[in-house]
């Protein structure tokens, strides 16, 4: 039988502001947000715990407020000692991870240290990792959503992909279910991509405010850099999809080895009568890597729900099958 681990983070606790770079997280310096430490572990967390001990896994349940907590847990997934001295992640390993989020930007959190820790660096790269990819394959993991309001509306990761989310579901996912294998975007930030990104910032109204950069997807150039950018969206799932209502992304998939990238342009026309129109034009294009360069100075953006800025050159690449979900 399985040693199951469910994973919770701490308050607070995502790829915006981790307690390693001083983010508010439970057992830190006490604030506003204490309160939420004492509703750890949730109700679904102790249900899907009570759901596997009843078919026989032996369970823990486990809050980390830090990279190092996250990174303790994620050394139970280590396979045997290599010849070469490289962690590398167990194939057969009979212990499974059920990750419980509050939200996208928590999963990628997790998803970050598991490459962290398993990808080699480019001076020690074995010959059994496959051409196309920096990690080798990561330990498949369980997603068990913490919000049932987002049952309905599929605005999450989990609901994207149709995984279970009723608390029985997942474990029964854990324990008897297929493993799924999907894309995995790494930036040269040094960060991750489930879903995908949306660069471009709105006024007090959410009317998108222009920006001006150079967007490349492999060989396509979708903006050289003079063009006024309405949003630019960088997918690997189908979560930034429309500016309203406007569709960006119109194939995204997150298991076809390719990224699907689109920008948002407005053009003048005008009519027979000389009437000035606007309407948006949507240039799209896929490929293995993306590359964006502001021009303007610092420029909004949303990565996995987690908002950032960026003020140089970020290239996404893709890592085909690199991250698996526990799915029915």
């Amino acid at each position: 039988m399985y040693d199951v681990v469910l994973l919770t983070l701490g308050a607070g606790r995502d790829d915006s502001a981790g307690c390693a770079s001083g983010g508010a997280c439970c057992g830190s310096a006490p604030g506003p947000g204490d309160e939420k430490c004492a509703e750890t572990p949730r109700v679904p967390v102790l249900n899907c715990a009570d759901a596997l001990t009843t078919r026989g896994a032996r369970v823990e349940t486990v809050t980390a407020n830090s990279d190092k907590e996250i990174d303790a847990v994620l050394s139970r997934l280590d396979g045997p000692a290599r010849p070469d001295g490289l962690t590398w992640p167990d194939d057969d390993s009979k212990t499974r991870l059920v990750v419980a989020t509050a939200s996208d930007g928590q999963l990628r959190a997790v998803m970050r240290r598991l490459v962290r820790r398993y990808a080699p660096p480019p001076s020690r790269r074995p010959a059994d990792l496959a051409g196309n990819r920096t990690v080798p394959d990561l330990p498949p993991v369980a997603i068990l959503p913490l919000d049932p309001a987002r049952s309905s509306d599929h605005a999450d990761l989990a609901g994207q992909l149709g995984l279970p989310r009723d608390p029985a579901e997942v474990a029964a996912a854990v324990l008897d279910g297929r493993v799924r294998r999907l894309d995995l975007l790494r930036n040269d930030g040094g960060s991750v991509t489930l879903d995908g990104a949306l660069l471009g910032g709105a006024d007090e109204d959410g009317r998108p405010l222009p920006w001006r950069g150079r967007v490349e997807v492999d060989d396509a150039v979708l903006s050289e850099g003079d063009d006024p950018i309405m949003a630019c969206a960088v997918g690997n799932g189908n979560g930034y999809a429309t500016l309203d209502p406007v569709p960006l992304l119109t194939g995204a998939d997150p298991a076809n080895g390719v990224i699907e990238v689109a920008v948002a342009v407005p053009v003048v026309t005008r009519s027979r009568l000389g009437k000035k129109r606007v309407r948006i034009e949507v240039r799209r294009a896929r490929g293995r890597a993306v590359a964006i360069t502001p021009r303007d100075g610092s420029l909004p953006y949303l990565d996995d729900g987690v908002a950032g800025e960026l003020s140089r050159k970020r290239s996404w690449w893709i890592e085909p099958g690199a991250w698996a979900v526990f799915d029915r």
